[in-house]
């Protein structure tokens, strides 16, 4: 039995109501409930990007919105968990803190730290897993190691059963004194925001509410046909849940949950299985911890990766002269998103045709994407650069204009996001310096003005990429 005091709940990537162990926890304790959030910009690993860091921002008022309806409040400090902490606990007299545990190794580091000042201190501590449907520690292969190829690892685990249990929002007192708590604009979140700031307004909605009619008004007609229409950049065939999931504004046990309240079950095979490529991030990330800066083959650190600052900066502005990648980066440039297609191809240009270090595209898209996701990022990243766990081959390399006409043949992605070129024919448009001069001409596109010229030849840049992994990675001659 604890004695008389509130309990503190320590938000972080579980920014919801609905399906929050923790919480759950604190209220069935029958003692007052203190949301908090810290801003500590010292722990957590990397700090957050700038689209991050304007999603942060709207989800932690969104959630401060949803508590001031139920009567209670977020409660926001900005500085050192060690020193936050023992605050709070001296403020509020707390007997005891919950949270749900972040599945990352920076992260889990925290928890130690907070774990250990509560318990000095003489409070309550209790943890919960809320992020994924498996936990990482306990799925093995039948060796004992983890797993390193995906397909075996979604069969262990779908072995296993997907916990479908979800916890509704629970009801809990307040205290009758709160601490103080900072405005959210004093967290900064939003300082210095990038050009970019307005479209990722007209794209997203950050928080718990956002999450839940992303999901209602994706689910029950896409999951009639998701596996056709997931692969088509202009067609609104995916569920941009991913920045919802990351920031805990939903769980995946309450999708699942949703999906067999509509009776999707059976057709939600190919969705779920890109829940179980989430979960395999995470669980790859959790056995090896330094793989969002080492490839998990070490062999790779042969590669010789040019330093081609010009062609990096290039391929960040979507001005490479190849127009599927250059749609991919000004959609990332505009919304903060892109298609999960087309980020391989432009992960593909940039480390094969351009021979950049995986590395420095992993860190725009950490900067660049709400979703971006330590785990997610790394994992698909060292997938097309063929030097992590699960990768495709080495010599797999995506060709932008095969990939442009096969998936958006008709151009629908390229013009809504290349304006300039809009008015070519479909035959042109995936490859304008084809076209005749007229035809560009009546489009009104002037190659190297207009638009750019391509700043490298394919077929060049995949023999000297292939060369480059067999003498440096392989060492054959």
């Amino acid at each position: 039995m604890l004695s008389d005091g509130p309990i503190l709940v320590w938000f972080r990537r579980d920014l919801r109501l609905v399906d929050n162990p923790a919480l759950c926890w604190a209220a069935e304790r029958e003692r007052p409930v203190i949301p908090f959030y810290v801003l500590d910009k010292e722990s957590g690993g990397r700090p957050p990007g700038g689209a991050s860091r304007w999603w942060l921002h709207g989800s932690l008022q969104s959630l401060d919105a949803a508590l001031i309806s139920l009567g209670s409040r977020l409660v926001l400090r900005r500085g050192s968990l060690s020193r936050i902490v023992p605050e709070l606990m001296r403020e509020t007299g707390a007997v005891a803190i919950a949270w749900n545990r972040v599945p990352d190794p920076a992260a889990a580091q925290d928890e130690k730290i907070v774990g250990e000042l509560c318990r000095n201190g003489g409070l309550q501590t209790e943890s919960f897993p809320a992020a994924l449907l498996f936990d990482p520690g306990s799925i093995l292969t039948s060796t004992g190691t983890p797993f390193r190829v995906f397909t075996p690892f979604w069969r262990k685990c779908l072995s296993l059963g997907i916990d479908r249990g979800c916890l509704d929002m629970p009801r809990w007192a307040s205290p009758a004194r709160w601490p103080e708590s900072c405005p959210l604009d004093d967290l900064e979140l939003r300082r210095g925001a990038r050009m970019w700031d307005s479209g990722l307004h007209q794209a997203w909605r950050p928080g718990e509410s956002g999450a839940w009619a992303r999901l209602e008004q994706f689910l029950p007609e896409a999951l009639q046909d998701y596996r056709g229409q997931r692969e088509a950049p202009g067609r609104a065939g995916t569920s941009r849940i991913s920045p919802h999931l990351h920031f805990g504004e939903t769980g995946p046990r309450r999708i699942v949950r949703r999906i067999d309240d509509l009776g999707l079950s059976a057709r939600a095979d190919p969705f779920l299985r890109q829940l179980g490529w989430r979960e395999f991030c995470q669980y790859l990330l959790h056995h090896f911890p330094q793989m969002t800066r080492a490839s998990l083959r070490p062999e790779f650190d042969r590669m010789p990766w040019r330093h081609d600052s010009e062609g990096l900066r290039r391929w960040q502005k979507g001005t490479t002269g190849y127009p599927l990648v250059d749609a991919g980066m000004r959609e990332l440039r505009t919304t903060g998103w892109m298609h999960n297609r087309v980020r391989m191809v432009t992960a593909s240009f940039l480390t094969k045709n351009l021979l950049v270090d995986w590395r420095k595209g992993a860190d725009w898209f950490l900067d660049t994407l709400v979703d971006a996701d330590a785990a997610n990022n790394a994992a698909g990243w060292q997938w097309v650069a063929g030097s992590g766990a699960d990768a495709a081959p080495w010599f797999r390399i995506f060709n932008p204009v095969t990939q442009s006409r096969r998936f958006d043949p008709r151009g629908l992605y390229l013009r809504r996001w290349l304006p300039e070129l809009r008015a070519l024919p479909d035959k042109f448009i995936h490859e304008p310096w084809k076209a005749p001069p007229s035809v560009l001409s009546d489009a009104d596109v002037e190659l190297g003005r207009s638009y750019p010229l391509p700043m490298v030849d394919l077929q060049f840049t995949r023999k000297r990429a292939l060369m480059s992994y067999r003498v440096q990675v392989l060492g054959r001659g």
